[in-house]
């Protein structure tokens, strides 16, 4: 593969670009445990509640079924759609206190939905939620990406199981929780993220970052559309999101049982983490080969499900092989995305690479999940096309991809 003229060098910024580099603040190791810190308390206090927001919103609420797939899917769908402009506001404003509002955003909309109980007032929170989520996911991924390059690997690793462990942690935590009612959990997990927002404001803010400007905002953006290799590299890698999120869809459809879905997903979480040491390892998230190899082991995941019978009678052996695949597969491409979007992205320019990726990303997953949808309502056959057809695309995704910059097979 040859050197893309077209991709900027990741140590300078780009050409015309007067903006100074922004440096990580502080101390590698403390910004690290800073982030780390902040994962694992948001992700404890979001999964508290998400696992359990659907049975309250049905049965303590009664609302009905196509109004909570609606608040849901705004949440889902608006914060796709910030990405781009979140990463930008990212980068102008500085990582930790980018950060900080996001964090803030999200106590807000986790307290408002232990408070209403209207359908208005649930959209009003889920914007909210969705519009901290954008702003987080390039806020930390940027201070991570700005540490040295020695400790990089391991403290996206140290993130990443920070985050498995939230989602294994936070459904308990929250079943705990409820028996003080829905407020309580609702308030708890406004509290993780509040927390959240005072660690980040404890980082020294970052040389380079100032003022928002609209001039930086559009320059960013700019100059990431600019970049046509990691255009293509987004595209190319969009299905990542996809099937990743949709096993959240099809294993519950597959009507295995609740017992046995929470041993898939407690599994998956648990090979995501596990596999995160070997991909730290000598800089192999770099490589192409390792996203490669995700998508290869989300398509055989996707396989064994739909080589797995609908119903509780089925061999626990296949479901708990597709959940070992689907957590290599998550864990694999999480660590190569990252590692690719900081060497592509010029300094101080990281926010506005992982959001042009997660937009695409992002319009991927909304499209593919409405048809996954469909084709389980229509059943029989066409239920049965739903894995194949992602399996499908996760091996078209590995065929196609092309890094951006230099070989590194």
């Amino acid at each position: 593969m040859a050197p893309s003229t077209s991709a900027p060098h990741p140590s300078r910024p780009l050409a015309g670009d007067r903006t100074p580099p922004v440096r990580p603040p502080g101390d590698g190791r403390h910004v690290l445990a800073v982030v780390v810190g902040v994962q694992l308390a948001i992700s404890i206090g979001f999964f508290a509640v998400m696992a359990h927001l659907v049975i309250y919103l049905r049965h303590d609420l009664g609302l009905l079924a196509g109004t909570i797939a609606v608040v849901l899917g705004v949440r889902v769908a608006l914060q796709n759609m910030l990405f781009l402009p979140a990463g930008a506001i990212t980068d102008a404003v500085g990582p930790a206190r980018a950060g900080a509002l996001a964090c803030a955003l999200r106590a807000a909309g986790f307290a408002l939905l232990g408070v209403i109980d209207g359908p208005a007032g649930l959209l009003c929170a889920a914007a909210v939620l969705a519009v901290g989520g954008a702003l987080f996911h390039p806020a930390a991924q940027s201070l991570l990406a700005g540490v040295a390059p020695a400790r990089r690997a391991r403290g996206f690793a140290s993130y990443v199981v920070a985050g498995q462990v939230g989602a294994v942690a936070g459904p308990p935590v929250g079943l705990a929780l409820l028996a003080g009612g829905f407020g309580l959990l609702s308030a708890a997990a406004a509290g993780a993220w509040a927390v959240g927002a005072v660690l980040f404001l404890l980082l020294p803010a970052e040389r380079g970052a100032g003022r928002l400007h609209v001039r930086r905002l559009t320059g960013g953006v700019s100059a990431v559309l600019r970049d046509r290799a990691f255009r293509r590299f987004a595209m190319t890698a969009a299905p990542t999101t996809l099937l990743a999120d949709q096993i959240v869809t099809v294993v519950p459809l597959k009507e295995v049982g609740a017992g046995s879905t929470t041993l898939f997903f407690c599994v998956v979480a648990v090979a995501m983490a596990a596999v995160q040491p070997w991909c730290a390892a000598g800089g192999r998230g770099e490589r192409p080969w390792v996203l490669r190899s995700g998508l290869l082991c989300a398509g055989l995941g996707y396989l064994a499900l739909l080589a797995m019978p609908s119903g509780e009678g089925g061999p626990p052996v296949i479901l708990l092989v597709a959940a070992v695949l689907h957590g290599l597969a998550q864990g694999l491409m999480q660590s190569a995305l990252f590692q690719t979007v900081t060497r592509c992205a010029p300094s101080g320019r990281f926010g506005v690479y992982f959001g042009l990726l997660s937009f695409v990303a992002g319009l991927v997953t909304l499209a593919g999940g409405f048809v996954v949808g469909r084709l389980f309502d229509a059943g029989g056959g066409a239920a049965a096309m739903a894995p194949a057809g992602l399996a499908l695309i996760a091996v078209l995704s590995a065929a196609v991809l092309r890094l951006p910059g230099r070989d590194l097979h």
